[in-house]
């Protein structure tokens, strides 16, 4: 493992522990530097592939979907573990269908699910990236439809 400070191959683990999401946290320090960082490892399922509007097969980007969730949740009392658990739920459901494909569609209504359990502000901002929203009127319904429940 490279040390990120120095760059240097020499670092050795001096605490490993199961996180949250079931990957294997390892906190590591550098030989020539002597600073100290974390790295996550995580077991590698069959690699899942999004099918898009437009029937391109993209790879899952797990870093693409906590960018999204993380603007969605902006200045919202949300925690990086709280989204970690939602993608973690999500990406163990998709596995679980035994499919290497989820359309987007599909992968968008799993994510909005899930923060309107959590908040209703990011499944807001979240909706109204992901739907594509061409006026007010549909983002008014999309509030009002909240409202109901």
């Amino acid at each position: 493992m490279k040390c990120p400070f120095c760059g240097s191959d020499d670092t050795k683990v001096v605490d490993s522990r199961t996180a949250l999401d079931g990957s294997i946290k390892r906190r590591r320090e550098c030989i020539n530097c002597q600073k100290r960082f974390t790295t996550y490892e995580r077991f590698e399922e069959n690699q899942i592939y999004v099918v898009k509007k437009d029937k391109r097969r993209v790879k899952y980007d797990r870093e693409k979907l906590l960018r999204g969730l993380t603007f969605a949740t902006v200045k919202r009392n949300i925690s990086r573990e709280q989204l970690e658990e939602i993608m973690t739920d999500i990406e163990r459901k998709i596995q679980n269908t035994l499919s290497s494909e989820i359309t987007s569609k599909d992968l968008g209504e799993m994510v909005l699910e899930k923060l309107k359990k959590v908040d209703q502000v990011a499944y807001v901002r979240f909706a109204s990236v992901y739907k594509e929203f061409n006026d007010i009127k549909s983002f008014i319904e999309v509030v009002e439809e909240i409202e109901k429940k």
